[in-house]
């Protein structure tokens, strides 16, 4: 699965990114640029933990959690073949399933199945002439309990078919932040009333959601082949996992086409869909590689998917493992539940991550759709080839899936590429860190779906970052082929990966994986340094509550700069103050600790403004330009400091570039029309579009300085990102000369623009405006209302009482009812902007707050006052 859909707002993040601004997967108010990863650390350094001393309790220590083990195997489920129709008025699916199965080891007469809101209609043990016999059974709506005609061994294997017809609408309600719904089987725009909106079906199986539309045992440690024949109208397209072996016109104008997955994978990978999708071909080693989209796309879809062979290709020599299914194929449905599925052989992404107009495709980098392309191909070797074997274990599937994109964007991009995805995915995890830190490995929670985090993501993968960069490069490859070929088809838990590692490097990692992967938390370092008898005295601090999380140990690389020349220097750190010294020959012009930016760390860094310069005047890197330029910004009337962002706005590298432009924002020093010059030839000039947008925010930056000659050339860019940005500035500023211009634009439909648009409007607009926020938050994506509903109350304050209506009741039904956590938050801070003058929506507010089930929405409706 990719991407939680809250999780800090990262999706709505990764969406902007898509659409609006290359900055990670905002709708809401953000820089477009990574916050800085080292912050400021407590005064008093921590200590080992002290046992008759009182501590307080940190805030993000979670509850107490029952015990999840792996689910016990009682049965085997080997093979599943489904017959399958829609009714599409109903929003029903009518099927016919056929189980193989036998016990796993002690003699069975009974099987349990997982089957949720299923009307069943009968259920037969199938001989070998596929004559069925009725057995009893009983069901409560969630399990199927089906008694067997007799005692079966574990060497004995039989057949059953179950005739049902799966009712997802009437299930009761549920999902995740990760995963907003969990009814399994969704229609989308059923009876084609929607005119904008395809008719699509499609499924979502993770976690336990195949269980809504097939009887299974809807466990990740199951493993089963299957076939699914699909009856759909003539003109429908079929996708599911496994190759297409037959397609049949029925007599009665349908079609089916049948699905075969020969090798065996776990029920909740199993996936359909079902639309008017244009098929877009591709291969790989004589593979068939498919994108399945929207019609409208079919040009583009290669522009978008285009490197999935490449991804292939790497991905396969570089695990020594090639690809081990038959083909793969991605289908973009609308109104996905999540942000993408690693179905096996098909995976399913949001529409809106991968569906762009020839204009759109300029903006979109490999930190957005690309990303999520490998992640999703990743998943093919780690969650669907070796599986978790149970969702305590999801790290195995997810955080292999997360460092794929960096591995990714280190072989297509480059390692300042790879450096700004490591900088944000550490900046994703810190920053859920401050209210939550769990193990990796999690044996409690209260829900499987609370897995689903940026722990299991963002986290996991930076630990694997640092387990590579301990073992070395050939080392952490083989050790994965050795974890993926002795473990191919089934399922896994952690000590198998801590096995693979240490026979491949005969080292004992117990110590890695126990505070890495078994504890929680992370270390936050201050680290200091001073100069005498020809030594760098590195003074490092662990200054993290070590009653709850571990004093580290950690291997670090420290660079020492002399005469332009870098001499690293290895060192352990194993105690929670710590002090080496480091042979020079003479003072250092730099002391760089962490110098490869590898650790998983928050580290408060000392360095001077000279030792500053020299780092980004010499950095090896993306990682080091940036840390240096963050922590110029305060001194950045200094000419020598102005001068080196200057220098840094002709980087090769485009976030560098971005780092700058922020750092020159609201200039104030002795060469500003210089810089000012500087920033109007990057916002007209620059090749980057996210560059470009930038440099218009930060000249927007400047109060009262008419830039409008600039931001007028910028609202005919041909970046919808630069435009948005002009817009944006606009709204700050308005020139009355622009409206037309900024009204020519209000029909679009792409993020970026409507998310200005609203701004624009929210801050300048009057009532004449009102029905255009009526309109645009009906159709607008979920990524783009966080922000609009926000502004559309902003819009209500200066319009009469008695002509907001409409409005407020729109803000109230999304904020109570909307799928999308952060949709709600913005209909609520929308309807908030309203109560000075309107003090009778305080008890709604009251109310909305109270029934709201989400805690974690809840714990952001305590912060708006």
């Amino acid at each position: 699965m990719k991407y939680p859909v809250l999780g800090a707002l990262t999706l709505v993040l990764m969406c902007q990114f898509t659409a609006s601004a290359q900055v990670v997967k905002s709708s809401r108010p953000a820089s477009s640029v990574s916050h800085p990863v080292r912050k400021k650390a407590p005064e008093t350094p921590a200590q080992p933990t002290v046992t008759n001393s009182v501590m307080p309790i940190p805030n993000w220590l979670p509850a107490t959690n029952p015990q999840q083990p792996a689910v016990t195997i009682v049965h085997d489920l080997t093979d599943t073949k489904l017959d399958i129709r829609f009714d599409w008025a109903k929003q029903w699916l009518i099927g016919t399933a056929v189980l193989t199965l036998r016990p796993h080891f002690y003699p069975q007469s009974q099987l349990v199945l997982d089957a949720k809101g299923f009307d069943v209609k009968s259920v037969e043990l199938m001989n070998s002439s596929r004559k069925g016999k009725d057995l009893k059974y009983s069901y409560d709506k969630k399990k199927l309990t089906i008694s067997l005609d007799r005692l079966y061994q574990r060497t004995e294997q039989y057949q059953l078919r179950i005739q049902y017809v799966a009712k997802p609408n009437e299930l009761p309600k549920g999902g995740s932040e990760a995963i907003t719904d969990d009814k399994g089987l969704y229609f989308i725009n059923p009876l084609g009333t929607d005119k904008v909106k395809p008719r699509q079906v499609w499924t979502q199986g993770e976690t336990e959601g195949s269980s809504c539309w097939f009887p299974t045992i809807d466990r990740p440690n199951q493993r089963m082949t299957q076939e699914i024949s699909l009856t759909v109208e003539s003109g429908q397209k079929t996708l599911s996992n496994g190759l297409l072996t037959a397609s049949r016109r029925n007599p009665d104008g349908t079609r089916t086409d049948t699905w075969k997955l020969s090798q065996p994978h776990a029920p909740y990978l199993a996936m359909l869909a079902v639309g008017d999708f244009a098929v877009v071909s591709d291969t790989w080693r004589g593979k068939p590689v498919d994108y399945y989209v929207d019609p409208a796309y079919q040009y583009t879809a290669k522009q978008v998917f285009g490197n999935t062979p490449a991804m292939l290709e790497f991905f396969s020599k570089k695990l020594g493992v090639d690809y081990p299914w038959d083909k793969y194929a991605q289908v973009a449905v609308h109104d996905f539940v999540s942000g993408a599925m690693e179905n096996t052989t098909a995976s399913t992404f949001q529409q809106q991550l991968v569906q762009f107009t020839p204009r759109e495709l300029p903006d979109v980098s490999y930190a957005s759709s690309e990303s999520v392309i490998a992640h999703e191909l990743f998943h093919q070797w780690f969650g669907d080839y070796v599986t978790t074997e149970s969702w305590s274990n999801l790290p195995l599937n997810e955080s292999f899936a997360d460092y794929s994109e960096l591995l990714w964007a280190e072989h297509k991009y480059g390692a300042d590429a790879a450096a700004y995805v490591q900088q944000t995915k550490l900046r994703n995890y810190l920053e859920e860190a401050q209210t939550k830190r769990e193990p990796l490995i999690r044996y409690h929670y209260a829900s499987q779906e609370d897995m689903f985090d940026r722990h299991s993501y963002d986290k996991g993968g930076r630990v694997l970052h640092m387990l590579r960069k301990y073992v070395g490069e050939e080392a952490f490859f083989t050790s994965l082929n050795r974890y993926l070929t002795t473990n191919k088809l089934s399922a896994s838990e952690i000590a198998k990966l801590r096995i693979a590692f240490e026979e491949t490097t005969g080292e004992d990692l117990m110590w890695f994986f126990d505070q890495w992967f078994l504890q929680r938390g992370h270390p936050e370092l201050r680290v200091t340094h001073t100069y005498e008898n020809s030594q760098v005295v590195l003074r490092v601090q662990q200054v993290q509550d070590t009653l709850y999380q571990p004093v580290y140990r950690l291997p670090v690389t420290v660079a020492t700069w002399n005469n332009n020349q870098a001499t690293e220097h290895r060192i352990l750190i194993t105690k929670a103050n710590q002090t080496f010294r480091l042979q020079v020959n003479q003072r250092p012009n730099l002391v760089k600790f962490d110098d490869d930016g590898t650790l998983l760390a928050d580290i408060d860094e000392t360095q001077s403004q000279e030792e500053l310069l020299f780092q980004l005047n010499h950095a090896r890197g993306y990682l080091q330009k940036y840390q240096a330029i963050q922590g110029l910004r305060s001194k950045s009337a200094d000419l020598l400091v102005s001068s080196a962002f200057r220098t840094a706005l002709n980087d090769p590298f485009w976030a560098t570039r971005v780092a700058a432009l922020d750092g020159l924002r609201r200039y104030r020093g002795a060469e500003g029309n210089a810089v000012r010059k500087d920033l109007q030839r990057v916002a007209l000039n620059e090749k980057n579009g996210a560059v470009r947008a930038n440099a218009i925010s930060v000249l927007s930056s400047f109060v009262n300085e008419d830039f409008s000659e600039v931001y007028n050339t910028a609202l005919k860019d041909s970046s919808y990102l630069v435009a948005g940005a002009a817009i944006e500035a606009l709204s700050k500023a308005p020139v009355s000369t622009t409206r037309s211009q900024v009204a020519a634009l209000q029909n679009t439909r792409n993020p970026a623009l409507l998310t200005a648009l609203s701004s624009y409007y929210g801050r300048n607009g009057t009532i004449d405006d009102y029905p255009w926020f009526l309109q645009r938050s009906q159709d607008a994506p979920a990524e783009v209302l966080y922000v609009m509903l926000e502004n559309f109350g902003t819009l209500m304050q200066r319009i009469p009482p008695i002509e907001r209506e409409k409005g407020i009741q729109r803000l109230e039904t999304m904020a109570r009812t909307h799928p999308q956590v952060y949709v709600r938050l913005g209909a609520y801070k929308g309807l908030h902007e309203l109560v000075a003058s309107m003090p009778a929506l305080k008890p709604v507010l009251q109310d909305i707050r109270s029934k709201e089930k989400d805690e974690s929405l809840k714990s952001m409706y305590s912060l708006i006052q």
